[in-house]
């Protein structure tokens, strides 16, 4: 009768090969966690490609685009494919990190749900009579006191009779922002729900000039079914209050309204 090998030292011997395995990798092969620090961010660009189409509408915006993330690890495609073979070679270790990776991202796709839906939740907008779907073409933040903006829905059906171009565009003017000012003191959200898929595409307002993002009412087969955003001033400082939005519209026929006055002319009565 054969003596029992006890199961622990199959679990010894399996790590001692695995051990031995990584130990012989070759020079052109990353290690184990800058393989899967890089395998993080290749998959976090690879997803904002796929979904922001327009941005990388061409092979060429793609390309340009995964080679920053090699150069940011300080590598070359051909480490990345060298690396990228010899772990699938060890399917054990690579489901094992690819198990990893996915972990991380899908911690991060939850961490960046719950920011979203915090900052829309807790916006504080001026409220008008108008309805769910206007934008206004100027706005001035004058007020004092907490949150300020403006927020717009619009609908499947009101999409449908607005707008008749395939593509859109959200845009606006912005001047009367501090040149010392350390954050940003603006912020825009823009929401786009397709019958399948939802893209949010936030953007932090730092500068005085023109602001634009594309909007596409088709996506591989998917339908845009509502257009949701706001613009919100995250401070409350006096100084800030001159800041004004000028010439913004949703579509490509709006007429560009004059620039307002600059608020260096402005009266502190709040002409």
């Amino acid at each position: 009768m054969k003596p029992k090998i006890p199961a622990y030292l199959f679990i010894a011997l399996a790590l001692l090969a695995l051990l031995f395995s990584c130990r012989n990798r070759p020079k052109e092969v990353l290690n184990r966690k800058s393989m899967e620090g890089l395998m993080y961010d290749v998959y976090m660009a690879e997803a904002l490609i796929e979904n922001d189409y327009q941005t990388f509408d061409t092979p060429e915006k793609k390309e340009a685009f995964l080679q920053k993330i090699f150069e940011k690890h300080q590598v070359t495609q051909v480490q990345w494919d060298s690396s990228l073979a010899w772990y699938a070679d060890r399917i054990d270790v690579y489901m094992k990190m690819n198990d990893s990776v996915k972990a991380r991202l899908q911690r991060k796709q939850q961490e960046l749900d719950a920011s979203i839906t915090q900052q829309v939740q807790a916006q504080q907008f001026e409220s008008h009579s108008e309805s769910p779907s206007y934008i206004p073409h100027t706005y001035a933040f004058r007020r004092i006191g907490s949150g300020s903006g403006f927020r717009f829905r619009i609908d499947s059906a009101e999409i449908n009779t607005r707008f008749t171009n395939p593509t859109l565009e959200f845009r606006y003017n912005v001047i009367g922002i501090p040149d010392d000012v350390q954050e940003a003191p603006l912020q825009s959200m823009l929401i786009l729900e397709y019958k399948d898929t939802t893209l949010y595409k936030p953007q932090q307002i730092t500068q005085n000039k023109s602001y634009s993002t594309p909007v596409s009412r088709y996506i591989d087969g998917d339908t845009l079914t509502r257009i949701s955003g706001f613009i919100h001033l995250k401070n409350t400082w006096r100084r800030l209050r001159y800041i004004q939005l000028y010439n913004i519209g949703l579509g490509k026929n709006d007429i560009p309204g004059p620039e307002p006055m600059p608020p260096a002319e402005m009266k502190e009565t709040g002409q």
